[in-house]
């Protein structure tokens, strides 16, 4: 049986193809309601750690208070993750959570 190896050139679309997909596909950082933090630290933390204008992290405060937790950032989990832990060592119950396709 003849065994085909794959050029570079397959192998680098396949790689295209992948990246494709995580871009498609990102992780979400979701930031939970809790009874313990203030508007103003989360909008705080929003700002800081994710880099929101005050803008935004209010409407993302608002929307976690209403619905219990928002995606309030996406992303690769590379990226997310340090954010995540940034938010825990503040008191913000958060997590990175891979985002489903609809």
């Amino acid at each position: 049986m003849h065994h085909q190896t794959k050029t570079g050139e397959q192998i680098k679309e396949l790689e295209d193809v992948m990246v494709a997909e995580d871009e498609e596909f990102p992780y979400s950082l979701v930031v939970w309601n809790d009874e313990v933090n203030s508007f103003d630290w989360v909008i705080k933390s929003l700002v800081e750690v994710c880099g929101h204008t005050e803008e935004q992290a209010e409407q993302c405060a608002i929307i976690i208070h209403h619905n219990g937790k928002y995606a309030v950032k996406m992303g690769s989990y590379t990226d997310l993750r340090p954010m995540c832990l940034a938010l825990l060592d503040r008191g913000i119950s958060a997590s990175v959570e891979e985002t489903v396709p609809l």
